[in-house]
């Protein structure tokens, strides 16, 4: 065949065939603008905003938050715990493929945490309804009430939360019983917020890093493999309070040097075990307390903090082991309290990371497997479904501040992620 009559045949043929419809976007410029609008919620004339869980402001936040899910033809309502949940229906009765964060944020706290998850699920529903895709699963945003106070909306629906949480009572003053009921939950059905392990197809939440570590790599996305674990103790040491002028200093029982020479010992034996566990005194207080006593009782905070149960285990064991000797030598003695406020390291599912690596890296973004060290509400979500976690940079490393930055560019390519993600988990399974 002529070669002229070949490529005319060629050009024919591709003419014909159907072009290929683009991926659906994100809207930059749209995303933005729903954080900015979201920050006015609890904007404080010094420029600050107070959206501390059950306040005012963080009610009329829910109702605007509800409002636009409304708009976007979700079915929407709240559950009894005070979760925000919006349904967009699939084209078969399959389990939802959930997503989303929280809208709280802790007392002077930025515009990001939390809230980049949020509305990035509103802008994935928004950008789903523009191109006319209908997904086979049912679709779920879920907005969490109260993560920063005890990750709250989450843990009643992976069934983790007590009655005994109810007395809690935040910065705003009231207990998380009565904000509960504040939000539009109602605490004598809480139980009936429980969703059963294999309920959803899967769980995905996008979040600012709250580290530095894909801005210091120059890296776009953060394919979390997991959350850490943390347990708390109080540790008290007793010695004698005495005179601060009239006992020498080899007759002393100081409780403090103990303490002081303990808070060394937990940085130097955590740093002793290879990986990426942390070890933190973050609270000291001394009794009398006053300058010219010998402080006769001392009480220090200890938290460690890892992927791994059986590395927290080990970690303390030998701070433990550290402390009773620096108690022996200093003639004072030593006790270990483990408190309640524990929460288990939970791994995202590794089907879920791939989906994740393989959505950015189609979308042309570097990515990072690593851990989180914060708490999110994906770490109930693990316990009872599929779970995986994106995490984009925050500048600076800062979180928990009013200077908590995450530029345009990087709030859209996490939310496009997201959105890659669902559309991938939605054919597969």
């Amino acid at each position: 065949m002529p070669f002229r009559l070949f490529s005319l045949l060629l050009c024919f043929v591709c003419s014909t065939l159907p072009a290929q419809k683009p991926k659906p976007t994100i809207n930059q410029g749209r995303l933005e603008n729903r954080i900015m609008e979201l920050a006015k919620y609890g904007l404080q004339e010094n420029g600050e905003t107070e959206r501390v869980a059950f306040s005012d402001a963080d009610i009329e936040a829910q109702k605007w938050v509800m409002n636009t899910m409304v708009n976007l033809g979700l079915d929407t309502y709240i559950d009894f715990a005070g979760n925000i949940i919006g349904i967009r229906k699939g084209k078969k009765d399959l389990k939802p493929i959930s997503f989303g964060s929280h809208i709280d944020r802790v007392p002077n706290g930025g515009n990001y945490d939390g809230c980049l998850g949020a509305m990035a699920a509103l802008e994935v529903i928004e950008t789903l309804n523009e191109n006319n895709i209908r997904t086979k699963h049912p679709l779920e945003v879920i907005v969490f009430s109260n993560e920063e106070g005890g990750v709250m909306g989450s843990r009643a629906m992976s069934g983790h939360l007590s009655n005994k949480a109810f007395e809690v009572v935040n910065s705003t003053g009231f207990s998380m019983g009565e904000g509960i009921m504040r939000l539009g939950g109602d605490t004598t059905r809480i139980a009936e917020v429980k969703r059963d392990k294999g309920a959803m197809a899967a769980f995905l939440e996008l979040h600012i890093e709250q580290g530095g570590i894909l801005e210091q790599k120059e890296l776009d996305i953060g394919v979390v493999e997991g959350i850490v674990g943390l347990k708390w103790w109080d540790v008290e040491f007793t010695g004698f309070a005495n005179h601060a002028g009239t006992t020498p200093m080899d007759a002393r029982q100081d409780a403090l040097l103990a303490a002081a020479k303990f808070i060394v010992a937990v940085n130097e034996i955590t740093n002793s075990f290879e990986g990426n566990q942390v070890g933190t005194v973050g609270r000291i207080k001394a009794e009398p307390g006053v300058p010219n006593v010998i402080p006769g009782k001392v009480i220090t905070s200890l938290e460690i903090r890892d992927l791994s149960a059986d590395v927290i285990e080990k970690v303390f064991q030998a701070i433990e082991e550290k402390g009773e000797e620096i108690a022996k030598t200093s003639k004072v003695s030593i006790e270990f309290r483990s408190l309640d406020t524990t929460a288990d390291p939970a791994l995202t599912d590794p089907s879920i990371q791939k989906e994740i690596r393989r959505s950015a890296e189609k979308l042309g973004l570097s990515t990072n497997k690593m851990p989180s060290g914060a708490g999110h509400d994906a770490q109930d979500m693990a316990t009872i479904a599929p779970t995986g976690m994106i995490f984009v940079p925050s500048k600076g490393g800062i979180s928990h501040s009013p200077k908590e930055y995450t530029s345009p560019e990087d709030m859209a390519n996490g939310a496009n992620v997201l959105l890659q993600t669902i559309l991938a988990l939605d054919r597969k399974l």
